[in-house]
């Protein structure tokens, strides 16, 4: 005897149909963290749109305490495709206003953007906001490297500009390759 799965089915709005009980493929939020975020040289991620910058800095203690522009919510999302790594994105308050990582093309190069509003708790398909967090290397489990979702082979890393050390994406010549520009911590 065969066994055959049955699902509630729904007539929705423009008269699609809906089944009940299926898993959705857009990411759902799942969990979200308050982290501060770190680099190599243990410097935090500091962010200051009022300047449309985000550079890793060094930071006192009392400086951390006012905390402004450096404690990030980390969102997780649920995925279907685990392989990839933990799909997140990144949200900061400064002031009393929420902002959210994403990642936009200006002058024909990738560049990171925090802009103004909330992280969404669903997200349908692809966007500039998500990225998939992956272990730095096997042998350290506290940190990561954040590749961009739209670009395979793109990470989240610094570079020096002046005195700054400007958030950035960065392409990854070899998949193995470890450049230690992109290891951020919790």
């Amino acid at each position: 005897m065969n066994e055959e799965t049955v699902c509630a089915v729904q007539l929705g709005e423009n008269f699609c149909l809906y089944f009940a009980g299926l898993e959705c493929d857009a990411l759902c939020k799942e969990k979200t963290l308050h982290r501060v975020l770190r680099n190599v040289n243990s410097q935090l991620l500091v962010v200051r749109p009022d300047l449309n910058v985000a550079a890793f800095e060094d930071v006192t203690d009392q400086e951390m305490k006012s905390g402004k522009g450096m404690h990030f919510n980390i969102h997780y999302y649920k995925t279907t495709t685990p392989s990839a790594g933990m799909p997140v994105a990144f949200s900061i308050q400064v002031e009393d206003k929420s902002y959210y990582m994403c990642c936009e093309k200006e002058c024909g190069k990738m560049t990171v953007r925090f802009r103004e509003g909330e992280v969404p708790k669903e997200i349908p398909g692809e966007s500039n906001i998500i990225f998939f967090k992956k272990t730095f290397t096997s042998c350290s489990s506290r940190a990561f490297k954040f590749e961009y979702s739209l670009e395979q082979g793109m990470f989240l890393a610094f570079e020096k500009e002046g005195y700054l050390r400007k958030l950035i994406l960065k392409k990854l010549s070899r998949e193995d390759e470890v450049d230690e520009t992109m290891k951020i911590s919790f």
